[in-house]
């Protein structure tokens, strides 16, 4: 069903904007796009984030770090800066050895390095987490996305996740379903088409490349932040690849309704 689409989003500070919670009832559109150019970024690509309006506004860098042992990706507000050492340094993406489940952390202090007695506010949040799994037709099939996020508080901010030590974290909150003040979201099963002979997702025609890395991401039926507000499994995040001459691009759409 196509909806009637939002008004243009005034962005102040790009810093700010990123870290807070979406507009409430509003929707999001970004572009992302790849470079894989230069003497290593075939390994090490970096990523940008803009803004899909008129006026392109720049958001978001990313990019692969080096000498790690897992998957482990710095964000930064600075696209010609991307240290974590720089004063635009927000975050990180991290995964797990076998590169199948991965947390976000905003820059805050890592409790395993931090002196004893660190004060809680400056320990790091965890502001999402994603979890892969493959489908009973295995690597063949549609993957399964789980993806686990802060709730928000009366006051329309998110509920700080801030944990001490391993035994806590969106991952093991998860694990041990131990989802209070959390919000559990699922990619959409793509349907089969017989004339195309894989797997396909509306999206009204904002994405023109087919692949496996598109998805659609809704709210799961049993989340218990879902059924206490009444939540619908409407669409609150879209993903998908654009057909493009030069850099491999992708577009994300966001929204938070009511």
């Amino acid at each position: 069903e196509e909806r009637t689409p939002s008004p243009p989003l005034e962005v102040g500070e790009p810093r700010e904007f990123v870290l807070q919670p979406a507009p409430q009832g509003r929707a999001v559109r970004c572009r992302l796009t790849r470079d894989k150019k230069g003497m290593d970024r075939g390994m090490y690509p970096s990523y940008f984030l803009h803004l899909d309006t008129e006026k392109k506004v720049f958001l978001l860098a990313g990019r692969k770090r080096k000498r790690s042992k897992t998957a482990n990706y710095l964000i930064s507000s600075d696209p010609t800066n991307l240290s974590r050492g720089g004063e635009n340094f927000i975050g990180k993406l991290r995964a797990n050895l076998l590169g199948n489940r991965f947390t976000v952390f905003d820059n805050g202090q890592n409790p395993q390095r931090g002196r004893r007695g660190t004060d809680v506010e400056n320990l790091r949040q965890e502001l999402a987490a994603v979890i892969y799994e493959t489908n009973m037709l295995g690597f063949r099939g549609p993957r399964r996305m789980t993806i686990i996020i802060p709730g928000m508080s009366s006051d329309n901010e998110r509920v700080p996740i801030r944990p001490r030590n391993s035994s806590d974290g969106l991952l093991v909150r998860w694990q041990n379903k131990t989802l209070e003040s959390l919000i559990e979201l699922h990619n959409k099963p793509p349907i089969w088409n017989k004339e195309s002979g894989s797997y396909t997702l509306n999206f009204q025609g904002r994405v023109t490349q087919a692949s496996v890395k598109n998805f659609q991401i809704v709210h799961a039926d049993n989340s218990p932040l879902g059924r206490h507000w009444g939540i619908p499994s409407d669409t609150v995040m879209k993903g998908g690849m654009l057909e493009t001459e030069n850099h491999p691009e992708s577009n994300l759409s966001v929204s938070w309704r009511e």
